[in-house]
C-alpha cells in the first residue's frame, strides 16, 4: 500500500498549486496588457486580448470561490465567505450526522463486509514472518503468566483435540493433491529433484566401492581380474554420467515421466476414491490414539517448557515455534474455506452488534471532536487536506475563462463582419 503523504509534505503541494493557480492569472494579466496597447497596430491581437480577459475573470472568480471556502478573500467580511470556520459546528454535527447514516448503518456494514475477506485477510497478515514475530513480542509476557496458571492434563486433553480434528481428522488426499499441483505448475519439484541428483552423484563419486562385483561376479572365472575391475569402473563411471545427464537435462525423457508421475498422483490424490482411502489408512496407522495422546503430551510439555525457560530470549525457542504456530494457524484458516466462511460470519455478526450499540456514540464523537476544533485550526486542516486539490479549480477556471473569451470575441467578430 503506498504511504499516504504527511502535512507537511501536503502544506508544500499546496503552496506549489497556489503559486501555480496565481502565476497563470499573473500571465493572462500581462498577456492582456501588451494586447490591448498594441491591438489597434495589430488587429489580430484582439483575439489574444479577448482570450487573457476571459483568463483573468475566470482564475478571479474560482479564487474568491475556493478562498471564500476557508477565509475571507482580501480580508473583506463579505457575506457567505469564510464558510469553513463561521460554520464549524454545523459542519462537525453534519458530518456526524453523515458518517453515522451513510457509513454505520446495518445495510451498509453489512453489505462492506460480505465483500471482504476479514478472516482470510487476518491470517495473510499473520502469515508473513516479520508480523508473526511482531504479535509474538507483543504476547510475550503475558503468555508467561498464563502457561504458569494452565492445567497440563486439560491442556494435554485440548491439545490432542487440537491435533485429531484439525490433523487426523480431515482428508488429507485432496489439500496434498491440490498442493502438489501448485508445486508442480510452479516448476519447484525441479529444485528437489536436481538436490537429490547433485547428493547422488556426490554419494556415487565418494563410494566406487559400491560397484565392486556387481557385474564381474557374473563373469566366467576364468576371465583375468582386471577385465572385471575394467568392467565394474565403467558401470560406475556410467552410472555417474547417467546421473549428472538427469541433473543437466531438464528436458530429460526420465524427468519428464517423474513429472507426470507426480501429475498423476496430485490427480489421484484429489479425485480417485481409491488412492485417498489408501493414504486415510496409512494416516490412520501413523496417527493411532496412543501417538496422539503421546504427540500431545509432548507438544505441550515442550511448549511450556520452552514459555518459562526462553520466552525473553527474542531468538529463542519458544517465539520461533509461536511465530510457527500462527503461520501455521493462518495457513489452515486460508485452505479451509468452510472455516474462514463461518469466522467471517461471526466476524460480520459482532460488527454489526457493534455498530448498532455504538453508532450513536461514534456520530457525537466526530461531532465533539470537529465542534473542539479552533476555528482557524479547523480551516488549516482541512485546506491541508483538499487545498491542493481545490487549486485545479482555479487553473481550469483560468484555461475555461481563456476559451469562452476568445468564442465569444470570436463569434462577435464574425457576427458584425457579416453585418
Amino acid at each position: 500500500m503506498t504511504a499516504l503523504p504527511t502535512d507537511a509534505e501536503r502544506r508544500i503541494a499546496l503552496r506549489r498549486m497556489k503559486a501555480l493557480a496565481t502565476s497563470l492569472l499573473v500571465v493572462a494579466a500581462v498577456v492582456f496588457a501588451v494586447a490591448f496597447a498594441l491591438q489597434d497596430r495589430y488587429p489580430w491581437l484582439g483575439f489574444v486580448r479577448a482570450a487573457a480577459e476571459g483568463a483573468m475573470v475566470g482564475a478571479l472568480a474560482d479564487w474568491f470561490a475556493v478562498t471564500a471556502l476557508f477565509r475571507h478573500p482580501l480580508g473583506l467580511r463579505i457575506p457567505h465567505t469564510a464558510i469553513i470556520p463561521t460554520r464549524k459546528d454545523e459542519i462537525g454535527a453534519s458530518l456526524g450526522a453523515f458518517v453515522e447514516t451513510n457509513f454505520l448503518s446495518d445495510e451498509v456494514v453489512a453489505g462492506k463486509l460480505a465483500t471482504i475477506d476479514l478472516a482470510g485477510a487476518a491470517a495473510r497478515w499473520l502469515a508473513e514472518p516479520r508480523i508473526a514475530r511482531r504479535v509474538v513480542a507483543e504476547l510475550a509476557q503475558g503468555v508467561t503468566g498464563l502457561a504458569a496458571l494452565l492445567d497440563d492434563e486439560r491442556m494435554r486433553e485440548a491439545v490432542e483435540a487440537v491435533v485429531r480434528a484439525q490433523l487426523v481428522a480431515p482428508e488429507w488426499g485432496p489439500p496434498l493433491g491440490r498442493l502438489g499441483e501448485r508445486v508442480l505448475s510452479s516448476g519447484g519439484h525441479r529444485e528437489a529433484v536436481d538436490l537429490l541428483l547433485d547428493r547422488l552423484d556426490e554419494w556415487l563419486a565418494a563410494h566406487p566401492e559400491a560397484f565392486e562385483s556387481v557385474v564381474s561376479r557374473r563373469l566366467p572365472s576364468w576371465l583375468p581380474s582386471f577385465v572385471d575391475r575394467a568392467i565394474d569402473e565403467r558401470l560406475h563411471a556410467q552410472a555417474r554420467r547417467f546421473v549428472r545427464e538427469l541433473r543437466d537435462d531438464p528436458d530429460h525423457r526420465l524427468r519428464r515421466s517423474l513429472d507426470d508421475y507426480l501429475a498423476q498422483l496430485a490427480e489421484r490424490l484429489q479425485h480417485d476414491e481409491a488412492t485417498i482411502a489408501r493414504l486415510e489408512q496409512a494416516k490412520g496407522r501413523a496417527f493411532d490414539d496412543p501417538r496422539i495422546r503421546e504427540l500431545a503430551s509432548s507438544a505441550w510439555a515442550a511448549a511450556r517448557g520452552a514459555a518459562m525457560d526462553a520466552l525473553a530470549d527474542e531468538d529463542g525457542e519458544l517465539r520461533r515455534r509461536a511465530e510457527t504456530l500462527l503461520a501455521g494457524a493462518a495457513g489452515r484458516l486460508l485452505s479451509d474455506d468452510e472455516l474462514r466462511a463461518s469466522l467471517n460470519s461471526r466476524l460480520t455478526e459482532a460488527a454489526l452488534h457493534l455498530v448498532t450499540s455504538y453508532r450513536g456514540d461514534i456520530a457525537h464523537v466526530i461531532t465533539e471532536t470537529v465542534q473542539s476544533w479552533d476555528p482557524a485550526e479547523t480551516t488549516d486542516k482541512i485546506e491541508t487536506q483538499v487545498g491542493r486539490d481545490l487549486q485545479f479549480i482555479r487553473i481550469n477556471g483560468t484555461v475555461v475563462g481563456a476559451l469562452a473569451g476568445l468564442a465569444i470575441y470570436s463569434v462577435a467578430t464574425g457576427v458584425s463582419a457579416l453585418l
